[in-house]
């Protein structure tokens, strides 16, 4: 990205104020994208805690895979699902509250004795299956927020501050130039003055 600016005092006042807001943030979004990359790592170990969960409830009731085949999946339908907000490093993240469900009236003489059991283990898979979609949500989340924050730290770090540091070495060489160029110019002027001074008191 290039700088723009002009080789005089005001464009320079500009510049030096441009990289002192780029230096200050500096170390904030370092921080920041540190803070990011925890908190990804410690959703994507929840998200994966509950896969495992997952694995192992459903591992647990495999032995009764067979009578799954002749249960009503209508009996179960998720009525809600609560999520607070919550704030990460000034992001906004989902975060589980609660789930509610609407049970379907259950005819215990008509149906098999094992039902009211197997609707215990859908709303417990149910359950584990919210929680693991919003945590995988969270470290997606957090993950874009990351990214995001280390382009920044990467523009100001190896980008932008460079480049206005290299502005303002150009423009302070420019004015110190043209400071000694002038200078020069009054001295010769006043030589040359002071030689037609001389002359003419010669005369």
């Amino acid at each position: 990205m290039a700088i723009r600016f002009q080789y005089n005092k005001i464009s320079l006042q500009s510049l030096n104020k441009q990289l002192k807001i780029r230096t200050q943030a500096l170390p904030i979004l370092k921080n920041k994208e540190s803070a990011l990359r925890i908190e990804v790592k410690k959703a994507r170990d929840v998200a994966d805690g509950y896969k495992s969960e997952f694995s192992s409830t459903l591992k647990r009731y495999s032995e009764g895979v067979r009578l799954w085949a002749e249960f009503d999946p209508g009996l179960l339908t998720i009525r809600e699902i609560k999520v607070r907000t919550i704030k990460i490093a000034g992001i906004k993240i989902p975060e589980f509250e609660d789930i509610s469900f609407k049970i379907k009236p259950l005819n215990l003489f008509g149906s098999p004795a094992w039902y009211p059991r197997g609707i215990m283990i859908m709303r417990e898979l149910y359950t584990i299956i919210t929680k693991k979609d919003l945590a995988l949500r969270k470290m997606e989340l957090l993950n874009t927020a990351r990214k995001k924050t280390t382009q920044k730290v990467n523009l100001y770090e190896k980008v932008q501050i460079p480049g206005y540091e290299d502005a303002i070495r150009r423009i302070k060489s420019f004015l110190e130039d043209e400071e000694n160029l002038q200078k020069s110019s009054q001295k010769i002027i006043k030589s040359r003055q002071a030689a037609v001074e001389e002359s003419v008191a010669a005369w």
